[in-house]
């Protein structure tokens, strides 16, 4: 049974599951996930708690040992798996397919793990578990969702913020839902269940964006040129190699430089490139921008910014990669 993370609270009173997957590289909703099933775990009495932590080194029969082993007291009781990658190993998936077919009575597994690959899901282990019990995935939230999934959160506290409060908010901390929850926390500390105006969040609210290199890209590709330079600026600020934005933004120009020019459909030239289905709307949206003499143009400018980075050439890096990537967002 597959869960998003809004339903597990609605699935959690309906009953327990006797296991729980849950995955993603959004820490705040892997954490929240695992906090509601605890919470209804020791509801119903699940009392008992062991936490196996696994390492490169793990001995899965302990995992093993720790679901077939009886409670001293007889007690309910909730075992954790902490899995800081998702993939087991060879060991690792045959005792989780052992635990998927025979799970441990009066226990409730809670097993949490990073983002999934799409090879994953096809494995023998995960569809054992998907069988057995709940995989709650939990993906990061889209930019234009934060608005609302912010609003939710402030409504559930008593606070009553302004469209144009929600909105500085989901600029200054877009991409960190955990310093969202803690600067929504300080807002309602500092104001309680009160208006909250755009007055409030910019007193008291501290910038706490965090991007990466594929933001970057989907910003420029996408056509937003304040935001693009933003995350240029944030970046930087997080000591991140501009060798690294480099590489993402070469590597799409390149990409649409050849698709502006191949001679057939961009649709024909993207498949010939094998783009992903997803990222085909943000292709064609900064095709629609830039001839192909543009897409060259930007082209020679990634091959000077090489240089400047290795400094064959003078120059800023930061400063030629922000031109580079407001110019392809314009």
């Amino acid at each position: 049974m597959k869960l998003r993370p809004d339903q597990l609270v609605q699935q959690l009173k309906k009953g327990l599951q006797p296991i729980y997957f849950i995955c993603g590289d959004e820490p705040l909703q892997v954490m929240e996930s695992a906090d509601a099933i605890r919470r209804a775990a020791r509801e119903q009495e699940y009392t008992e708690r062991e936490v196996l932590d696994v390492s490169n080194n793990f001995d899965w029969s302990l995992f093993l040992d720790a679901g077939n082993s009886m409670s001293l007291f007889a007690e309910k009781r909730i075992l954790e798996l902490r899995m800081p990658s998702p993939k087991p190993g060879k060991q690792g998936s045959v005792a989780l397919v052992d635990y998927a077919q025979r799970p441990a009575d009066d226990t409730v597994l809670i097993i949490t793990t990073g983002k999934l690959e799409g090879a994953t899901k096809n494995s023998k282990w995960f569809k054992s578990l998907d069988q057995a019990g709940a995989i709650i995935q939990c993906w990061p939230i889209a930019t234009q969702e934060l608005p609302r999934w912010i609003g939710q959160r402030m409504q559930l506290k008593g606070m009553r913020p302004s469209v144009d409060a929600i909105a500085l908010l989901a600029d200054r901390i877009e991409g960190n839902l955990l310093a969202a929850v803690q600067e929504i926390d300080k807002l309602y500390l500092l104001f309680g269940e009160s208006d909250i105006g755009l007055e409030q969040v910019t007193e008291s609210v501290a910038d706490s964006s965090r991007y990466s290199i594929y933001d970057l890209v989907d910003s420029a590709l996408g056509g937003h040129s304040v935001r693009t330079a933003k995350i240029i600026g944030g970046l930087k600020n997080e000591s991140v190699e501009p060798v690294l934005a480099l590489w993402a933004l070469s590597r799409e120009v390149r990409n649409l430089a050849f698709i502006s020019e191949a001679g057939m459909t961009p649709d024909a030239a993207m498949m010939k490139l094998r783009v992903w289905e997803n990222r085909k709307p943000l292709m064609r949206k900064a095709l629609a921008r830039h001839t192909p003499a543009r897409w060259k143009l930007f082209l020679k400018r990634c091959a000077k910014i090489d240089k400047v980075i290795k400094g064959v050439e003078q120059g800023r890096p930061w400063d030629e990669l922000l031109m580079l990537s407001t110019q392809i967002a314009r």
